[in-house]
């Protein structure tokens, strides 16, 4: 059974383990270990997890497989891209899927949800930050209508930043 419900204080401490290993996988063999940590303690904590769930700019939605979370999903309606003429879009801030579930269209899933809650509160599109070495993600994205509009040169410590595309979905 698929469920997808929007998060709650009471999911931070799955939340929590399900972000740091949802984001591990796919960078794990190029970010230093020690940065790596950092970024995951830094950005996966449940007091920074409990912080953004409480902020109402901030929409967490879990994907629970028979009762077990799966993945997730982090966005923020109206927030404007220097590089997208619309006003009224929103951020896919993360879509996290666990390894266990890939290829088994959960994420196909969740992103269908996201973008019906997009459409429903009348967003022009969806956009978002994609390391351009997350192969599987940049394929998923492409399948579904995205399209590279700029490169993004994102943080992941106070000395390193990884390149990544700027992905856009009109609708």
């Amino acid at each position: 059974m698929i469920e997808i419900k929007k998060a709650t204080d009471k999911d931070i401490k799955t939340l929590s383990i399900v972000s740091s290993k949802a984001f591990y996988v796919p960078h794990k063999d190029v970010i230093p270990k020690d940065i790596m940590d950092n970024y995951i303690r830094t950005n996966f904590n449940e007091e920074n997890l409990l912080k953004e769930i409480s902020n109402p700019e901030f929409q967490y939605y879990l994907l629970y497989k028979n009762d077990v979370l799966a993945g997730f999903s982090k966005i923020i309606i109206n927030s404007k891209n220097i590089h997208i003429k619309e006003e009224n879009v929103t951020k896919m801030e993360r879509l996290y899927l666990l390894e266990e579930f890939y290829g088994t269209g959960l994420g196909q899933q969740l992103f269908d949800y996201i973008l019906k809650l997009a459409k429903q509160q009348n967003q022009k599109g969806i956009w978002l930050y994609v390391w351009i070495k997350n192969y599987r993600a940049i394929d998923f994205y492409k399948k579904v209508g995205f399209k590279k509009i700029a490169d993004y040169y994102f943080p992941i410590s106070e000395t390193e930043t990884r390149i990544n595309d700027v992905l856009y979905l009109e609708f």
